[in-house]
């Protein structure tokens, strides 16, 4: 079952035409960004159609109009087009990186990023082949690609906390963050901005985890020690109910 991202087409329809004469019963699966899904758009309509690209990971698949040859071409032969999700194409990067040395652009690493979708769950223990077409990113993207990743694997976790302005406040909240065993990555400080009283302090930190079950213990524990002082969790603004 090969994956195969998808921009204009003519990589999948080379691929299907070619798999599907060999190995008639094999099943191909094409893969793009849900910020520009324009096979998708096709095979509904029978046809290439103009989808909006919006800014993605996956750049190289940013084509608002698949090819007419390619197209044609590709629609007997693939049996399903899978949308990912920024997310899933982040951590799709992060995990070619740690686990196979690999450094691969968006658009190449799509066809892993559906199989972290969890969309694909009925291949598994089959035998798979998934295209990493595409080493072209920057220093830079990379970076933001793998917090990205890191945050969506429940290794990076952001809050902001509101305390008294005084000696040893802050030193309480590091204290409860390393009895956690959490890594402070970022901290940072408001006064100027915050509605509170003037004797509070916001404090926003960035720190990384180990699992999502270790970040869902750090926010228990963060409610439990500051009730209504814990304000914002990743970008949800909480009150004092919130859980």
């Amino acid at each position: 079952m090969p994956w195969s991202s998808l921009s204009g087409g003519g990589l999948l329809a080379g691929m299907a035409v070619a798999l599907k004469h060999y190995i008639p019963h094999v099943e191909v699966i094409g893969v793009e960004s849900e910020q520009c899904a324009s096979f998708s758009a096709a095979m509904k309509a029978g046809r290439p159609v103009y989808t909006k690209a919006l800014p993605t990971l996956a750049d190289g698949l940013a084509v608002p109009e698949v090819g007419t040859n390619a197209f044609y071409c590709a629609q007997p032969c693939v049996d399903r087009v899978v949308v990912v999700s920024e997310k899933d194409i982040a951590l799709a990067i992060l995990r070619l990186v740690e686990v196979e040395k690999s450094v691969v652009e968006g658009a190449g690493a799509t066809g892993l990023a559906a199989c972290l979708s969890g969309q694909l769950d009925h291949l598994q223990g089959k035998n798979v082949v998934v295209m990493l077409c595409g080493g072209n990113i920057d220093t830079t993207t990379l970076g933001r690609c793998l917090e990205r990743g890191l945050a969506a694997d429940g290794r990076m976790a952001t809050f902001k906390v509101v305390l008294e302005d005084r000696p040893g406040s802050i030193a309480g909240l590091t204290r409860l963050l390393s009895e956690l065993k959490c890594s402070v990555k970022d901290i940072t400080h408001e006064r100027t901005w915050l509605q509170a009283s003037i004797h509070h302090v916001e404090i926003e930190c960035v720190v990384e985890t180990v699992s999502k079950e270790h970040r869902r213990s750090l926010k228990t524990a963060l409610l439990d020690k500051y009730e209504g002082g814990l304000v914002e969790w990743g970008a949800q603004k909480l009150d004092h109910t919130s859980q």
